[in-house]
């Protein structure tokens, strides 16, 4: 399970870089939004560290996850709560985004509650 999970965060990590990429203008024209783009650069950059930690585990490594799962999770619950009452970005494509991304998160923070233990050969 422990190369699923590296796997699975490095997939959110690649989502929230993508998405910052498109509303910089980068992937799609006229989808820029410039407080999404810093918004999803920076949970990117959160995300790429602790997938770093875990890759090399530390004793710290565990907690890092879990804060830069939490992180995102709820700079997605803001971007999504901003889209919901008109202020974001109103797309079909912000919608699933956003959805995809809830769904990825609570999914790697559920595994994260569950795996309590360093995977074989690595204490």
């Amino acid at each position: 399970m422990h190369s699923a999970f590296l796997i699975l965060f490095l997939i959110e990590t690649c989502l929230y870089a993508l998405a910052s990429l498109a509303h910089a203008g980068f992937i799609l024209e006229d989808y820029q939004h410039r407080q999404a783009m810093i918004a999803e650069a920076v949970t990117a950059a959160a995300l790429l560290l602790g997938l770093i930690s875990l890759v090399l585990y530390r004793p710290w490594s565990r907690a890092a996850a879990i804060s830069a799962q939490s992180f995102a999770l709820l700079g997605t619950f803001v971007g999504t709560f901003t889209i919901a009452v008109g202020i974001g970005p109103q797309t079909t494509l912000d919608y699933i985004t956003h959805a995809a991304m809830i769904l990825l998160l609570v999914t790697g923070l559920t595994w994260l509650a569950r795996d309590r233990h360093p995977p074989p050969g690595r204490r």
